[in-house]
Parts: C-alpha cells; sequence; structure tokens
C-alpha cells in the first residue's frame, strides 16, 4: 500500500460526493437531453453485467476517424465501463444518431489526446482525465 498524500482524503471524499450528486441528480435530467441532435452529452446504452438490465448513462463522446472517444473523469470503475467492457458492445445515442459501437477499450490520455482538436485536448488535460474509451464503430453490411 502506497503513503498518502496530504489532503488525498479530502480531495477523494470530494470526489466522491461530487459523483453521487452527479449519479443521483444529474445524470437523470441529462439523460432527457443528452443524444439529441443539438446537445453535447450522448447517451450510451450498455446491458448490465450481473442483472442483464438495459441501462443508459449520459457522456461526453467525441467521433473520431475510426469510432469515438469517451473521456473517464472518475477513473475505470465505474459501473457502466465496466458493463460496456465486459459485453465488448454497446449504442451511443449521439447528435441525433444511435451508432452500435464495439471493441472498448481504455487507454490514457498519452494515447486519446492526439486522436482530438487542440481544443479537446487543453480542457481533458485542466481537468486532469487520465484515461479515455475508444469505441469502434460496427461494421454494418449492405
Amino acid at each position: 500500500m502506497r503513503p498518502r498524500k496530504r489532503g488525498e482524503t479530502a480531495r477523494r471524499s470530494a470526489k466522491d460526493k461530487v459523483r453521487e450528486l452527479n449519479r443521483r441528480v444529474f445524470n437523470p435530467l441529462m439523460l432527457r437531453l443528452a443524444g439529441r441532435r443539438h446537445w453535447y452529452a450522448a447517451v450510451i446504452r450498455h446491458v448490465g453485467r450481473r442483472t442483464g438490465r438495459s441501462r443508459a448513462t449520459p457522456v461526453i463522446a467525441v467521433r473520431v476517424e475510426d469510432g469515438f472517444v469517451v473521456p473517464l473523469p472518475y477513473g475505470t470503475a465505474v459501473d457502466w465501463l465496466r458493463n460496456v467492457l465486459a459485453t465488448g458492445r454497446a449504442t451511443l445515442d449521439v447528435k441525433g444518431e444511435h451508432v452500435t459501437v464495439v471493441a472498448p477499450r481504455v487507454v490514457d490520455a498519452a494515447t486519446a489526446l492526439p486522436l482530438l482538436s487542440s481544443a479537446r485536448r487543453r480542457i481533458w488535460r485542466l481537468f486532469g482525465i487520465e484515461h479515455f474509451l475508444l469505441l469502434s464503430v460496427e461494421a454494418t453490411t449492405p
């Protein structure tokens, strides 16, 4: 076990409180708007790995050449991410479209940031986001 840095417990506690507030209050509100054509947030639809129930979570999904990049501001231990990784697929409602995504992989900032615009890179560096989810768009057959 590594030694704690000064103030680390307080920061972690504050981050947990913000996460809980988002989950209980803001996410349900955001789900009403996310995924719409002119809205910045998307909805990732996935299946619970234990329950098998359909789930929906608001996320930021940025289109890149081969798919999407999703920042993971709360790290890699969030339930929705575990569900997507377990099933290997999800559906993104983004900018008014429904896109099936596959081959999810968690990558570090050094891998994800070069795929993004300079404005996105600056913002996500400022927020200290260390991990990202890369998603490929499922190939469609004619």
